[in-house]
């Protein structure tokens, strides 16, 4: 796959305004942490995974997975193109694995859960997106794949309003001086690219598209929805708020 969860803490860790760029990381990671966490506690709701559970995380962070210590642990496989992260390696409960989410080197239903979370908007394309579905679909028994909403006001990577709207050449124009994210961590122009042209936020009638046998949850947030999550052969006892 061409980017995993840490890419946008990658790029603010990597530029010399290293501390307006932590001060923003910090902002994201505990509001997102918020939302994290009772995501997380709707997917254990749903799922209910015991200890011989086999999970697919695809794009994932082992962090996802250690910080959900009240929980009882189980095999988790975290694919991703490189792995920066050695607790991937020193914890026993995860087995990391180099590859293209868009071309999976697993069996079909090789997996009891398929899971993601803020992976697919990373695709570039909709045809990479359509593949990243359907390898996700094929090798996990049941599926948990959230991203962030196109609907919802504020993007989520940049942090400005109707951000995802603008065309192209406009966001690359705007980009630096008009988003949080540019202002703070002032990116090069290579950056700006970089940034814009990773991010493909999906809609409603997209995730249908790429998710026809799940059901497509919505997160919201003060009455906006925030995210959807594509669940398939889950508990349908719990929704997101």
């Amino acid at each position: 796959m061409s980017v995993s969860n840490t890419v946008s803490a990658n790029s603010f860790e990597s530029h010399p305004h290293s501390a307006r760029s932590m001060n923003l990381f910090t902002i994201r990671k505990i509001g997102f942490a918020i939302f994290r966490r009772r995501r997380m506690s709707l997917f254990y709701a749903r799922f209910r995974p015991s200890g011989k559970t086999r999970l697919l995380d695809i794009g994932g962070a082992p962090n996802t997975w250690i910080l959900e210590s009240r929980y009882q642990r189980f095999p988790v496989t975290l694919v991703n193109l490189r792995f920066p992260d050695p607790a991937v390696f020193t914890d026993g409960r995860f087995n990391a694995m180099e590859a293209d989410a868009t071309r999976l080197p697993f069996a079909d239903a090789s997996f009891d859960i398929a899971f993601s979370n803020s992976v697919i908007e990373h695709m570039t394309t909709w045809e990479r997106q359509q593949a990243f579905a359907s390898e996700a679909r094929r090798v996990g028994a049941k599926l948990w794949v959230q991203t962030p909403a196109r609907c919802f006001p504020i993007e989520p990577h940049l942090l400005a309003p109707f951000f995802q709207y603008l065309p192209r050449k406009l966001q690359l124009r705007t980009a630096r001086y008009f988003t949080l994210w540019g202002l703070l961590t002032k990116p090069t122009r290579a950056q700006v690219e970089e940034m814009t042209s990773d991010i493909r936020l999906l809609t409603y009638s997209e995730m249908n598209q790429l998710f026809p046998d799940c059901t497509i949850l919505k997160e919201r947030f003060l009455g906006f929805t925030k995210s959807y999550v594509a669940v398939r052969g889950s508990s349908a006892d719990h929704e997101l708020p």
